[in-house]
């Protein structure tokens, strides 16, 4: 099978491996190689795999249709378009980390905590003229307890079972094994815009439960939970986040970061 991948982050370069070692052949890769530091970008120049751009693959499909049999979406941040959606072969296959059809766009994890769910997962689904609004493939969802929870430790559960599902979905697409009938509608749910995520992140201390948000936006390097002082923003944490972070091998008195001593 000729696919594009399009991907990024050091999971779409796994996946990328991935799907070379299982005897797919990955005409190019499109990902975020404006960062020379691309985890994607480094997996397909060890591979040997030629970077492209969006325009690129769009104009080699207008040239020849039969270019390639599956565009795959892992991680890619920009809205696809025609003709790669129902061109290729098999479609153009977005792995979206939310379940859908109830959380669509951005700000998943973040939503996922502040709502205080109690299961999270990843969809696998066709890509279409919108946005997270395709057929849905597959869905794989796991348990898990927001009090223990930031947004940083969301991602790294969630695209685990995301990887699962990308190997059991492309296995099933190899073998032939997708059927139309299996398809589950996309319909409803909500819609979370950047502007949307960005208004959710400032804090307002007479409303907001401010532990709840420090947990639920924090995403190094990235700016968390902001509030505002003396016209600055201003990134909160708590004493769970900073135990979060400390070394291995780092010593806290009474396992409370607000118990050490000031730095000398």
């Amino acid at each position: 099978m000729k696919i594009i991948f399009m991907g990024r982050k050091k999971y779409g370069a796994h996946m990328l491996q991935w799907t070379v070692d299982a005897g797919q052949t990955v005409l190019g890769v499109v990902t975020d190689n404006h960062f020379s530091n691309s985890p994607t970008l480094k997996k397909a120049e060890e591979l040997g795999i030629p970077i492209l751009s969006i325009e690129e693959v769009e104009q080699a499909f207008h040239s020849d249709p039969t270019y390639a049999d599956l565009v795959i979406s892992y991680l890619y941040w920009k809205k696809i378009k025609e003709p790669l959606i129902s061109t290729p072969k098999f479609g153009c296959i977005n792995f979206h980390p939310a379940i859908l059809p109830d959380w669509k766009g951005l700000a998943g994890y973040n939503i996922a905590i502040l709502n205080k769910l109690k299961e999270w997962g990843a969809s696998a689904h066709y890509v279409d003229e919108e946005i997270d609004t395709g057929k849905i493939i597959r869905i794989f969802k796991f348990d898990f307890d927001y009090r223990f929870e930031t947004a940083k430790s969301l991602e790294e559960k969630t695209q685990k079972i995301q990887c699962d599902l990308y190997r059991s979905v492309l296995t099933d697409i190899i073998n032939g094994n997708i059927a139309e009938e299996n398809l589950m509608p996309n319909v409803g749910g909500q819609y979370i815009s950047k502007a949307e995520m960005l208004s959710m992140m400032h804090i307002d201390p007479e409303k907001d439960d401010i532990e709840l948000k420090c947990h639920a936006f924090w995403f190094p390097p990235y700016s968390g939970a902001t509030i505002e002082l003396q016209g600055k923003r201003y990134t909160l944490v708590d004493d769970f986040i900073l135990s979060e972070l400390k070394d291995a091998d780092q010593t806290v008195l009474n396992g409370k970061i607000k118990d050490l001593p000031p730095p000398i």
